[in-house]
């Protein structure tokens, strides 16, 4: 009886934008609305800890999404999310994403959101964009898994635009974007794409000292099944890894953290 009202039934969005202000003594703002939330745990050691959430519990077709960091000059501190974001098979438009972080003149941002996991169906765009002040720095994670691979998941429709841009002083120094499409999919085993891995990683460290960490990180790439390839262009380190699952990957990433920061990993993370 219901199929006559079906085509012109309107599906309910998601929408939320949280927005956090820190400065060298703690925060400053915090605005939150909608299914984004941001939690400021109180931490003993490290960095200050900003932890976004999604309270809808995933992505879908034609939701909002939006997390923004400012650190004031001079301070330093660690965002990341509560779990992974899922993004949930779209039938209409796609779900959107944006990340805005702003650091300030000789403050440190440490943006490790917890990894996006992408369903079969899927749509999402997403866009991370920094902005570094004269002297600021940053260390940028962001791992995205191909289906659910504890279920064998296999995915043979999906739509990806997932972009990552850093600028300082209004100039791009860093720009990272990853496509993926249906037809794409059937080939990812092919070594100019993924070659079959269903995990991946991109780490990225923006500062003077960047280069100067490349060989720390080489050295505790040892975690089996995890495949690396790193780089250290002036002012960067730019690491990649694939892995046909996620744990192998979080645990690499993990000790790749561990040793070029010297602050604890978050500790909403499960380690």
């Amino acid at each position: 009886m219901f199929d006559a009202i079906a085509p012109s039934m309107s599906m309910q969005r998601s929408k939320g934008r949280a927005h956090v202000v820190m400065g060298p003594r703690g925060v400053v703002d915090l605005a939150q609305s909608g299914s984004a939330k941001a939690m400021l745990p109180r931490v003993n050691s490290g960095l200050p800890e900003i932890v976004f959430l999604n309270t809808s519990g995933g992505l879908a077709s034609g939701d909002r999404l939006a997390f923004s960091v400012e650190l004031l000059p001079g301070s330093r501190a660690l965002a990341t999310t509560q779990t992974a974001e899922r993004a949930y098979r779209a039938e209409d438009i796609p779900a959107e994403a944006t990340v805005s972080l702003k650091v300030g003149a000789g403050a440190w941002l440490d943006w490790l959101p917890q990894e996006t996991i992408l369903f079969n169906g899927a749509q999402l765009h997403r866009l991370t964009e920094i902005e570094l002040a004269e002297g600021a720095g940053c260390l940028i994670l962001e791992i995205v898994v191909l289906g659910r691979l504890a279920m064998g998941e296999e995915l043979h429709r999906l739509h990806l635009r997932d972009r990552r841009i850093v600028r300082q002083n209004g100039r791009i120094i860093y720009h990272d974007a990853l496509a993926l499409d249906d037809p794409a999919l059937p080939r990812l085993s092919n070594p100019a794409l993924t070659g079959g891995g269903r995990a991946m990683a991109t780490l990225a460290i923006i500062a003077p000292h960047a280069p100067d960490l490349l060989s720390t990180a080489r050295s505790v790439l040892l975690e089996p099944g995890v495949t690396v390839a790193a780089s250290a262009p002036p002012g960067r380190m730019i690491m990649r890894l694939l892995a046909a699952d996620g744990w192998p990957l979080r645990r690499q990433v993990n000790r790749l953290l561990t040793a070029l920061r010297p602050d604890p990993l978050p500790r909403i993370w499960q380690v």
